[in-house]
């Protein structure tokens, strides 16, 4: 996982690992996914990426 000390500085150092995004164009929203196991963890409400974790190719 990435690091985000300090607290309170809004910036994290590094990428988020074993995890992916993937646009849902029917509900135009991304989700998260667990690269090691596949299952779908979590989506966005507000249309817009997840911050350091990277996108996959179609």
């Amino acid at each position: 996982m990435a690091k985000n000390l300090p607290v309170g500085d809004d910036a994290r150092r590094g990428a988020v690992r074993d995890r992916s995004q993937v646009f849902n164009p029917r509900t135009e929203t991304w989700t998260k996914r667990d690269t090691d196991t596949g299952q779908f963890m979590d989506q966005k409400k507000n249309g817009e990426p997840f911050k350091g974790v990277r996108k996959e190719r179609k």
